[in-house]
């Protein structure tokens, strides 16, 4: 089930790493990939640290393992498209067959 949180100036959603190695390289690659093709500015935010989920280096920096509840925020024009896209990527495991 995907449940997205909107407040005037932005939209939120949550998801936990299902994955036994956490977000490492592929699966954080294919975050970069989905969330490139929108035009909003999208964050995941694990812990207190905050990252762009465009950059590659700061999802990998985010060091989240399984287990890990990771919170997606957006905003801009296509940002209820943005998180519900990244939330649907990871309930597909990261389109990563193990």
């Amino acid at each position: 089930m995907i449940k997205i949180m909107k407040t005037r100036d932005k939209v939120k959603g949550f998801f936990t790493v299902a994955n036994d190695r956490g977000l490492h390289t592929r699966p954080s690659t294919e975050i970069v990939k989905c969330a490139a093709g929108f035009k909003a500015e999208v964050n995941l935010i694990y812990q207190k640290n905050r990252v762009n989920a465009k950059s590659l280096l700061g999802i990998l920096m985010l060091a989240a393992s399984k287990g890990a509840k990771i919170t997606i925020e957006a905003t801009g024009d296509d940002a209820t498209a943005a998180v519900a896209s990244l939330m649907n990527l990871a309930s597909n495991n990261f389109n990563i067959k193990y």
